[in-house]
């Protein structure tokens, strides 16, 4: 009976051969205004995992920091409120010393440690910074399946985190990618754009992925506020607005088990110059031509990802009627620009998110239930729509 037992378990281990990232991120910079620090501080965030597997391994950026941080991190089970089950905890190790600690504009991966890890469950990797610490690299996601917390304290390793000493965040701090030793036949798509990407949809594509029986994907977000394809601010005016796409995009592509990356990016390229008599920072030279835009996004992007094996496909941008720069040439350049997307032969397909929430009626703007209110970013229907929008082929 023994002997049967560590044969199903080695044939059990035997199936997990493939590193496949099942969570991920992009990490951007928190603040160019100030640096932010924290002391004794515990941050603590609940991840939902879409595959069965035997090991893990954690990506940790610090990506926009202007000095090294250091850190302990920790990782077990937990419910979807962080929660631990404390006897599955496991300490992480960088070259087997139990402090991460990462140089300025650099990112790191954990030691691989065996973690039974099952699909549509909850693991929590916990962070404690001890000394005061930089923390300038984050990211700010929204969704269902998208949230923190952080504590005034050391509670790396306790069960449940206090709740007068916590508050929830939705700021993802040094966190960056979870990789999984699983199946073969599990890999990644990557969604790859700015803050309409780092809200709502691509949780809910997560949602209607396992709903509808497509479990061999993982959805992986590489999305930044604030950022365009061409260009970026660089002055403090701007707390953080994102890296711009030529920067961060063959980074942000190093995620194990990708095959496939789902781009919706270029709106903020449209919106943000408003002239030099309006603010010295975004003049209107910077506005592109749908030509430009479209060989930047091309060589950028497409070129990139061709490189790195994967196939692309574009995303539509959506409507930007009532936006407080809207102007009619904004909306003709948008126009152009979707219009390339939706014929090109460069891509591998378009996913026609403008087609899924504008209004039929009047298609400059969103149909009403899913604008968010300012007109640029959805609301949680409108991004339900966008993921509703998503090619099965993307899935299978």
């Amino acid at each position: 009976m023994l002997r049967y037992r560590r044969e199903k378990e080695k044939t059990m281990t035997d199936k997990y051969t493939k590193w496949c990232a099942c969570w991920g991120n992009a990490t951007s910079i928190i603040n160019q205004t100030e640096c932010t620090y924290a002391k004794n501080m515990t941050y603590r965030y609940p991840l939902w995992m879409c595959f069965d597997g035997s090991k893990l391994r954690v990506r940790f950026s610090n990506i926009a920091g202007t000095e090294p941080v250091s850190f302990t991190a920790s990782c077990a089970k937990s419910d979807e409120n962080g929660v631990l089950e404390k006897d599955t905890l496991v300490r992480m190790t960088l070259n087997g010393s139990e402090t991460f600690t990462i140089e300025p504009g650099e990112e790191v991966t954990s030691d691989e440690f065996d973690f039974d890890v099952k699909a549509d469950s909850y693991i929590s990797v916990s962070i404690h910074v001890n000394e005061a610490t930089q923390m300038n690299s984050a990211v700010l996601i929204t969704g269902p399946k998208s949230h923190g917390y952080y504590s005034y304290g050391n509670f790396e390793e306790e069960e449940t985190l206090p709740l007068d000493e916590t508050r929830k965040t939705n700021w993802f701090f040094f966190l960056n990618t979870v990789d999984v030793l699983t199946e073969e036949k599990n890999h990644a798509l990557i969604c790859f754009g700015d803050s309409i990407t780092a809200q709502d949809w691509p949780d809910y594509l997560i949602i209607r992925a396992w709903e509808q029986g497509y479990r061999d994907v993982s959805i992986i977000r590489r999305a930044i506020s604030g950022t365009r394809i061409l260009r970026e601010y660089s002055c403090k005016t701007y707390a953080a607005y994102g890296i711009k796409g030529e920067k961060r995009f063959e980074r942000e592509m190093n995620t194990a088990g990708a095959d496939t990356v789902l781009i919706q990016h270029g709106i903020n390229d449209i919106i943000h110059p408003v002239g030099l008599e309006v603010n010295p920072w975004r003049p209107m030279s910077d506005l592109p031509t749908a030509e430009e835009m479209a060989e930047g996004y091309t060589k950028f992007y497409i070129e990139k990802a061709r490189e790195l094996g994967l196939k692309v496909w574009g995303g539509t941008l959506i409507p930007i009627e009532g936006w407080r720069t809207y102007e009619d040439f904004r909306e003709v350049l948008k126009n152009e620009f979707n219009d390339w997307l939706r014929t090109t032969d460069l891509l591998d397909g378009c996913v026609d998110f403008d087609k899924a929430v504008r209004d039929p009626n009047h298609p400059y703007s969103f149909l009403p239930p899913f604008d968010s209110g300012d007109h640029l970013h959805p609301s949680a229907l409108g991004y339900k729509a966008m993921a509703m929008a998503v090619d099965e082929e993307l899935l299978k």
